[in-house]
């Protein structure tokens, strides 16, 4: 059987990945506009894909941007 002596390889995924693949769609595609790209490549990050290191760095600072204008909101 081939393939049966090595482990699947299953990509890990921090916190701030779980977090987004849980938001909607409508969310997904608000942090595509703010970190510059595609709701693609947006899903492919949150997946543990790979994705060019400028554009994983983009989408984390979007993530936390409106992670932190939200908490804002809740407390004011």
């Amino acid at each position: 059987m081939r393939g049966s002596r090595t482990p699947a390889l299953r990509p890990l995924t921090n916190d701030l990945q779980k977090k987004l693949r849980a938001q909607s769609r409508h969310r997904r595609g608000k942090v595509a506009h703010a970190a510059h790209t595609t709701l693609v490549k947006v899903d492919q990050w949150a997946r543990g894909d790979g994705v060019p290191a400028d554009l994983a760095g983009a989408i984390e600072r979007a993530m936390l941007s409106s992670s932190e204008r939200k908490s804002k909101k809740k407390t004011a």
